[in-house]
């Protein structure tokens, strides 16, 4: 079949963006090509909010035919946390059938060289872009996440982790040259000469094992990542998340066949109610990569038993803020407040433990007690969501019921400094909708300890009172190390306490903030710049994104002759 999309329209077309995001993660400065606002949308091919909106409507209901090779059923059963049943159909997989089906594909892929694969890649993230509006509804009826989160980390900031990945893999393979010379003097008799040749290969299939908060953003980095290095991609998405990752499969398909190769290079595996096919197709022989963001039951399963296969894991981290001083008292406190609140603290990145001396800290206001600083902790998240309007649009919606009942036990842990209270949303009354809770906590007792050494994912905080300063330091160090953290946040104004926090996160491999006030958060990383986790504490063994993530998912073969 001729290719609808020749390599030179992909150059032209791509090859400008490429280069940008090679030079964004040399720099390190903010650079996106992916408009975060909503009216940003509606030209040049891209959907509007009318027409997003309206192209999600048209799939509830639908069966979505991927035209993949071995379906023998179709699944689906998706209820949106906003109480609407999307009663979508998926492909369902015969395994035996589909993966030898992947990788007929795969020498035709290889032997397109980086650039091109790139360039798919980027064509394939420039087709999703510009469903940014149609993809918003389906991370927001499958997540929870209120429309404008699920628009920007379901769309933009998701399609720039996954163009940040393609530039890593680029980077990573063109590393070394495709061809060499080699000549070696050998004094008065003739030098050897041998011609070198070295290809980047890929492992094999690659499977992505998606999560149901956050399907787009972090599935597309392992996704990209792996195509972009060769391989094919098997994605699994969760049985509540399929529709965002199978949208991306279908745009993936087609960019693949009009671009001359094997559409069975990306396939979709869902599941039928309690299969368990993620546990299956990680241990099968052609499966040579997973990564993987959930448990951490299953992320130690995956990386105990999945041998054959190279895997990335994102699993769960307890993330701790220090409070020790601040020369901006209310900032800090709307900041918290924020961070503690966005989409109902269901991010992997949220704070958990807030540890705060319990003689008080000191303040631009004055000093502050422990007990004034909680209080005035819950009054800044009061605030923030006094108004129910406002407080839906943060909140978002309760993703699964696990989520309400660790809420609803938190109460039980200690003495409650901010109370849980219930919302209705007008717009979709079925919604489970709760604000925070934060409880307090001595960081001296051990039944205290069993609580806050835990991670309790949702909307729930422990205003944790330790001894002092470097008590806090010693608890930071310990809860990295033993049960790791996606993100560290400080705030203090004495340089030496400074020092001592950096030095801490610098040993325990655990990325930190410092006396974030205003509209940057802990919870929040920007491809390009920030890295999403480190690979080296437990809450992850790979981080977003970084050469590590992506150069062993080839290897490099060569081929010598003499010339």
């Amino acid at each position: 079949m001729a290719a609808e999309l020749t390599a030179d329209q992909l150059i032209a077309q791509h090859r400008p963006t490429l280069d940008q995001a090679l030079e964004a993660i040399r720099t390190r400065a903010y650079w996106s090509p992916h408009p975060e606002h909503p009216k940003a949308y509606g030209e040049h091919g891209s959907l509007d909010a009318a027409a997003g909106k309206a192209a999600f409507d048209a799939l509830v209901g639908t069966r979505l035919d991927l035209g993949q090779p071995g379906t023998d059923d179709w699944v689906g059963g998706e209820v949106s946390p906003y109480g609407v049943e999307l009663g979508v159909s998926y492909p369902h997989a015969d395994v035996d059938v589909l993966l030898p089906a992947m990788r007929a594909g795969q020498r035709a892929w290889r032997d397109a060289g980086p650039e091109l694969r790139a360039l798919v890649c980027l064509e394939i993230l420039k087709r999703i872009s510009d469903r940014t509006h149609e993809f918003a509804h389906a991370v927001m009826h499958t997540s929870g996440q209120a429309f404008m989160m699920a628009f920007q980390a379901g769309g933009p900031h998701a399609q720039d982790r996954g163009m940040e990945a393609v530039a890593y893999a680029y980077a990573e393979q063109v590393r070394t040259p495709g061809t060499a010379e080699w000549t070696k003097p050998q004094g008065k008799r003739d030098p050897l000469t041998l011609t070198k040749r070295f290809t980047a290969v890929p492992r094999g299939i690659a499977l992505v094992v998606g999560c149901n908060t956050f399907p787009t953003w972090n599935g597309y980095p392992g996704l990209f990542a792996s195509l972009a290095t060769g391989n094919a991609v098997l994605v699994k998405p969760h049985p509540r998340a399929v529709l965002p990752l199978a949208l991306t499969v279908q745009a993936a398909r087609q960019v693949l066949t009009e671009a001359g190769f094997d559409p069975n290079l990306v396939a979709l595996a869902a599941e039928r109610p309690g299969e368990g096919v993620a546990k299956t197709l990680a241990v099968r022989p052609e499966i040579r990569i997973i990564d993987y963001t959930g448990s951490t039951a299953f992320g130690d399963w995956l990386e105990a038993n999945a041998r054959q296969a190279q895997v990335y894991t994102e699993k769960a981290g307890v993330n701790t803020v220090v409070v020790e001083s601040t020369g901006d008292y209310k900032g800090m406190l709307s900041n918290l407040a924020f961070s503690l609140s966005l989409y109902s603290g269901q991010m992997c990145t949220t704070p958990q433990n807030l540890l705060i001396p319990r003689a008080g800290i000191s303040t631009d206001a004055g000093p502050k007690s422990y007990d004034e600083v909680v209080a005035d902790l819950a009054r800044a998240v009061d605030g923030l969501l006094g108004d129910d309007a406002r407080a839906n649009a943060l909140l978002g919606a309760i993703v699964n019921p696990d989520v309400k009942a660790r809420l609803e036990a938190a109460a039980d842990l200690g003495e409650v400094a901010l109370a849980s209270r219930e919302i209705t949303n007008p717009e979709f009354p079925g919604a489970v909708v709760r604000t925070p809770v934060m409880v307090k906590l001595d960081g001296t007792k051990p039944d205290a300890e069993a609580a806050y050494m835990s991670e309790c994912f949702g909307p729930v905080s422990f205003a944790v009172a330790v001894d002092s300063a470097a008590d806090a330091l010693d608890l930071l160090r310990r809860t990295v190390r033993e049960k790791g953290a996606m993100t560290v946040g400080a705030y203090t104004i004495d340089p030496e306490f400074e020092r001592a926090v950096e030095e801490v996160c610098l040993d325990e491999s655990a990325q930190l903030s410092l006396n974030l006030t205003g509209g940057v958060y802990v919870n929040q990383t920007a491809a390009f710049s920030d890295f999403h986790g480190s690979g080296g504490n437990p809450a992850a063994n790979s981080a977003l994104c970084d050469g590590a993530f992506v150069a062993n998912r080839f290897r490099v073969v060569e081929v010598r002759r003499e010339a």
